[in-house]
């Protein structure tokens, strides 16, 4: 998930994804896909860094709601995000819990609302706070739960004229077969290509994002991003010819996450 916005590094993992179109055509052979719809509910949260160390403890603090609604079925994950590229009047920190439905995200929200923890002390210190909810028809996962590993992720924006299909296209045919190699050989744990599901934005923004294994996996996953793009340089304007390169933002997170 995360699923999560905040401004980075934006041109090498751009190309990256462009070079996901350069796999193999063994790799190309395997049709891609949409799955079933998965939801993310992320809160955002910008806060003094004052109170910065009280974050682990406040997310400790909620972990038994959202554990008990894994093990129900109510979720397939959760986790939260520290961010490590700051920028001004941007989220610091970030949780999230991803479920099948809509209805599982508003059952654990409901439970946090009614357990008081919304208004803890740590959150009540928040000077900025702002939600939203992700829809994920391309994603997957291992399952497991890891603590101190990085998120990393970008934000693309269509053309006006980019086909309505623009994200499936993008993800069948380019995303998705180069984030199935990097999970497979465990340089990443999880992927996931999200929209909103409750637009607080105008629509035709699209994020990737992938949960990298450990530190090095970002050197890893980078590299095999350019290596793609060196077998098929002419897969740069073909993705040009879709998104606005001008809107482009990346996102590099600490990030605890577990998964079912």
């Amino acid at each position: 998930m995360n699923i999560r916005h905040w401004s980075g590094i934006a041109g090498l993992f751009a190309l990256g994804l462009i070079a996901g179109l350069a796999v193999p055509a063994s790799a190309q052979m395997q049709e891609v896909k949409e799955k079933p719809r998965m939801y993310t509910y992320v809160a955002f949260w910008t806060l003094p860094r004052s109170q910065w160390s009280e974050w682990a403890k406040n997310e400790a603090a909620d972990e038994k709601i959202l554990k008990d609604a894994v093990a129900n079925g109510t979720l397939v994950g959760y986790g939260d995000d520290v961010n490590l590229v700051h920028q001004p009047d941007q989220p610091t920190h970030d949780d999230w819990f991803t479920s099948m439905s809509m209805a599982g995200l508003m059952n654990v929200l409901d439970q946090f609302y009614k357990s008081g923890s919304t208004a803890s002390p740590l959150l009540e210190s928040s000077t900025k706070h702002w939600d939203a909810i992700f829809v994920s028809r391309y994603y997957n996962r291992h399952s497991g739960s890891w603590k101190d590993i990085y998120t990393y992720g970008a934000s693309y924006k269509l053309k006006d004229d980019a086909p309505i299909d623009a994200v499936d296209i993008l993800a069948k045919s380019a995303i998705v077969p180069r984030m199935e190699k990097l999970l497979a050989d465990g340089v990443i744990h999880e992927y996931e290509i999200d929209t909103e599901a409750v637009h607080t934005q105008a629509p035709g923004t699209f994020w990737i994002f992938y949960l990298g294994a450990n530190a090095d996996s970002l050197d890893k996953a980078s590299a095999s991003l350019r290596d793609g793009l060196k077998a098929n340089p002419l897969i740069v304007p073909a993705f040009d010819s879709m998104v606005d390169f001008k809107e482009h933002r990346d996102y590099l997170m600490r990030s605890n996450a577990t998964y079912k």
